[in-house]
């Protein structure tokens, strides 16, 4: 294993994989990132002194929002979170491989510290940008929803997020994936009637009758919708199911969980009603709903940012916080370096090419 690269002063202006390491070696698992937030907020004052483009920085708790004033016509938010699951035994970070093939092994490798390198690289590079821009660095994105750093500022200062067209750097392999479907978990539960399981006949099997509920979802046809040019597969799933009283006694209530991801062409109120109609006959009640968000990949700062990226957009099938900028009227895509499947893994890792890629392609687009 290499030697530790951990420093709470980041060098910007370095190769941008080291800065990855860096960031990475910063424990900061969900709850302690202060050590990097204010890492960050250092660096990111030190910009306009060394001749970047200078920035106003703002804090709230651990999220630091960087933006520049520069009245240009329009503005993009590129956004990331600090924090990570926690660790395995796999901090400090360390080396694998050589040359286009070498790999960066470590908690937050892949989830997402080399998209906060991205970010912080690039705005230490950018002399001339063609947009305003704002750089957020947010805490506690891994956790519950209640927790989230872009919650908090949506609520205290949301006219710091306030753009035309948003970037989040979650991992994506240097592709882009735009929006985001929505999500909605539901109780479907079924009635019966108690009996001794002797006298079996004397009640109804409210078990038993969970069936009709999985027969249903066994039948149901998930569609792909497509939305701002995007292909949004959806899916239906039963994801738990509970009941019985003891093992003597036939059960009089049964409930069965489905998880829906709807595209975000549909609310997360009409999936409700959607999923009221398909379960007809049985008591539904809505336990957790996220809305999605569209791509916005007709708005001119987007079609110009996927010509920049070259490749073919794809739509973001998992949930992530470009929700949060939907929801704010701005459109959003995901775009990072990093496998996602990798996210969490105990072997979680960024390819250094890939870092490059990401960073080299954003920079190219803001500088237009």
């Amino acid at each position: 294993m290499a030697d530790v690269v951990n420093s709470n002063l980041l060098d910007l202006d370095g190769d941008v994989a080291q800065l990855t390491r860096q960031l990475c070696d910063i424990e900061s698992v969900s709850g302690n990132e202060t050590a990097v937030a204010d890492a960050v907020e250092h660096a990111l004052r030190g910009i306009g002194a060394s001749g970047g483009t200078e920035l106003e920085i703002l804090r709230d708790g651990d999220t630091i929002v960087a933006r520049t004033r520069l009245g240009k016509p329009e503005r993009v938010v590129i956004a990331g979170h600090l924090d990570t699951v926690p660790l395995a035994d796999n901090l400090p970070t360390w080396l694998d491989g050589d040359g286009d093939e070498q790999l960066i092994y470590g908690r937050g490798t892949a989830d997402m510290k080399a998209g906060v390198a991205m970010q912080l690289s690039v705005a230490a590079a950018l002399r001339n940008p063609q947009r305003d821009i704002s750089w957020v660095f947010y805490d506690h994105e891994e956790v519950n929803a209640e927790l989230n750093g872009l919650r908090r500022v949506t609520e205290n200062h949301p006219d710091w997020l306030a753009g035309d067209f948003a970037v989040l750097g979650e991992p994506t392999k240097a592709g882009i994936e735009g929006g985001c479907n929505g999500t909605l978990r539901a109780e479907v539960t079924t009635r019966g009637r108690r009996a001794h399981s002797a006298r079996a006949w004397m009640g109804v099997n409210a078990i038993h009758a969970a069936g009709h509920i999985l027969s249903r979802l066994e039948a149901y046809q998930p569609q792909a919708k497509n939305v701002d040019g995007l292909d949004f597969q959806e899916s239906l799933s039963a994801v738990a199911i509970s009941g019985g009283v003891a093992g003597n006694v036939i059960p009089d209530e049964c409930v069965v969980t489905v998880n829906y991801r709807f595209a975000p062409s549909m609310s997360a109120s009409e999936a409700a009603e959607h999923l009221g109609t398909l379960f007809e006959g049985f008591e539904l009640r809505v336990t957790d709903s996220a809305e999605g968000a569209r791509p916005g990949l007709d708005r001119p700062a987007a079609a110009e940012f996927v010509a920049a990226i070259g490749g073919i957009p794809e739509a973001k099938v998992g949930w992530t916080d470009v929700a949060r900028f939907s929801a704010l009227g701005v459109p959003a895509v995901n775009f990072g370096p990093g496998d996602p499947l990798l996210a969490h893994k105990d072997d979680e890792h960024v390819p250094v090419a890939q870092i490059y890629q990401a960073r080299d392609a954003l920079l190219n687009w803001l500088e237009g």
